[in-house]
């Protein structure tokens, strides 16, 4: 599906007919548009989603436009409830697109399962060396042990998922870290990677883990405990780049500022959570829109910004030699556009289809370029008028709403 992004004027129109204009492009039904009104969901599926399901819960979706990812127009769908977000997202996206876009890539979607293997339990270190320096060694062996046993634990791994291995998937290694003094005594701790393809893949991952535990029983004569993915997807980075030309960006010196508030972030912790929100305010409400875990890439998000022992920005903003603005952003990003809510929401299905992404890579590599231009946005905000000019001029709009009557859309 081939469209421009640049939508000059679309805010102008009412709901109806963006409605009306995005079925077309889309090439929607008269069922597809209606899920879009009603938001996707039957209180009969939510309660096969969810436990003691009682209703049903809305949230805006909006377009955010202007977006060029890798020399390609994209229509980004946005989940939110907080105004400003998909104007923002927007309006820094038409400056890098003035400036020739977002470049965008992802790693291959490998998560990572781990499995606990527990040996003497409650051990003081201090009661006995001996018997510690018995532990160790025994450890060591089972490590020694699990690695020799790799190819049999990777079958053991794959063998829930055939069709997930002949599309390319699959269980790729094994590794093994060592703890010899915790508070509930010694442990190993075996890690799966796992090519989960174009799923996000918690499920995929965790059934592995849970298929190869007995078997590291064994191998090791420990006692296995988690059997479970980890949320930090350090294997599976997403990163976007992009170059603004100062005079885009409204002059060398909003470039200055912009870089400014960037070393803010970097040299406290207090505005580089807030910080680290703000990229988040895109990327979350891209997730929600396609159906992905958003509080899974909250976790990994904020893990890989403490990744070194501090918590540092997600982002990186510095100056060219001619006063541009260059901009770069890395960070997990599990995410997939099969399997998962996916199957059952149609208003997940019609914002992938809107995006017209081919893999949970791509996918991934469209998140990373929302949260780069969130984050552009709101650092131009800071830096020049303050964030609150536009935000509460927004926030004034949801005011005026009356929650206790319906509301019909206009056409």
């Amino acid at each position: 599906m081939d469209y421009s992004s640049r939508l000059e004027g679309f805010y102008n129109l009412s709901p109806g007919q963006r409605i009306e204009w995005l079925a077309n492009l889309a090439d929607l039904d008269a069922s597809q548009i209606d899920a879009l009104l009603s938001g996707g969901l039957e209180i009969a599926q939510a309660d096969k989603l969810v436990e003691n399901a009682v209703g049903l819960y809305s949230l805006p979706l909006g377009i955010a436009a202007n977006f060029t990812i890798n020399d390609r127009d994209y229509l980004i769908p946005l989940v939110t409830e907080e105004p400003s977000i998909i104007a923002a997202c927007s309006y820094a996206a038409k400056i890098v697109r003035a400036s020739g876009g977002f470049h965008a890539w992802a790693q291959e979607p490998v998560l990572v399962g781990q499995v606990q293997v527990m040996f003497q339990d409650n051990l003081d270190p201090e009661a006995d060396a001996v018997q510690l320096a018995e532990t160790i060694q025994t450890l060591r062996a089972s490590h020694n042990h699990i690695l020799d046993a790799r190819d049999e634990l990777l079958a053991l791994a794959n063998a829930p998922h055939p069709n997930l291995i002949k599309r390319g998937g699959g269980a790729r290694d094994i590794t093994v870290r060592e703890f010899f003094h915790t508070r509930s005594g010694p442990m190993l701790v075996v890690y799966l990677a796992f090519d989960t393809r174009d799923a996000m893949g918690a499920n995929l991952v965790n059934t592995a883990c849970e298929n190869i535990a007995p078997r590291l029983a064994e191998l090791t004569g420990g006692r296995v405990n988690l059997r479970i993915l980890t949320n930090l997807s350090d294997r599976r980075l997403a990163r976007a780049t992009c170059r603004v030309t100062a005079d885009a960006l409204g002059g060398h010196e909003v470039a200055r500022l912009v870089v400014e508030a960037q070393v803010l972030a970097e040299v406290d912790r207090y505005r580089a959570a807030t910080h680290n929100k703000g990229i988040m305010n895109g990327i979350d409400s891209l997730a929600l829109a396609t159906g992905n875990d958003f509080r899974a890439l909250e976790a990994g998000a904020h893990a890989y910004a403490a990744r070194d022992g501090g918590y540092r920005p997600l982002t990186h903003w510095e100056l060219a030699n001619n006063g541009d603005l260059i901009g770069s952003l890395e960070l997990p990003l599990a995410v997939g556009i099969v399997g998962g809510l996916t199957r059952v929401h149609q208003v997940a299905q019609i914002a992938l289809r809107i995006l017209g992404v081919k893999s949970g890579p791509e996918l991934a590599g469209v998140m990373a370029a929302v949260g780069l231009a969130q984050n552009l946005a709101a650092l131009r905000a800071l830096a020049t008028d303050g964030i609150q000019k536009g935000h509460m001029k927004l926030h004034a709009r949801r005011l005026e709403q009356e929650p206790s009557k319906k509301r019909k859309v206009k056409s």
